[in-house]
């Protein structure tokens, strides 16, 4: 996949005991947006863990691109909304993204939940650039 050399997926061991895992539980595999599935299937007292693409730092890191038609302001907007959806459904939510000033703004009633963490950067051409990174989490309990 991708310009990988050894991607992990064509570890044939792994592929074979995830696919041998996959049949015998009760997994449904099927292509579908994230809003779809939570709003039609998450019920309360579901954990619920959000990775989005993140909302670029700066003009110069903008890696939005898991889909083709990227990842905006707009849908990080809807993200949010659905956050707060899961919320009213007293679902057990965790979302991690960059920690900016608009992601802040987007859940600030969620504030009281924030966590500052550091990360590194295994994504680099600079090695120096690799750490010194926070993300944010933000959930809705303690």
């Amino acid at each position: 996949m991708g310009r990988y050399k050894n991607p992990l997926i064509c570890n044939s061991n792994n592929l074979k005991n995830v696919s041998l895992a996959l049949r015998y539980s009760k997994a449904i595999i099927q292509p579908s947006g994230y809003k779809q599935i939570l709003l039609e299937n998450a019920r309360e007292g579901d954990f619920v863990y959000l990775d989005p693409p993140f909302n670029p730092p700066s003009s110069t890191s903008s890696f939005t691109s898991y889909t083709n038609s990227g990842f905006s302001k707009t849908d990080q907007k809807e993200l949010s909304d659905v956050f707060r959806e899961l919320n009213e459904r007293r679902c057990i939510v965790l979302l991690s993204n960059s920690n900016t000033p608009f992601i802040r703004e987007l859940y600030s009633e969620f504030a009281p939940y924030f966590k500052e963490i550091k990360v590194s950067r295994a994504i680099n051409c600079k090695a120096s650039k690799r750490t010194g990174h926070k993300e944010l989490l933000i959930s809705n309990y303690r």
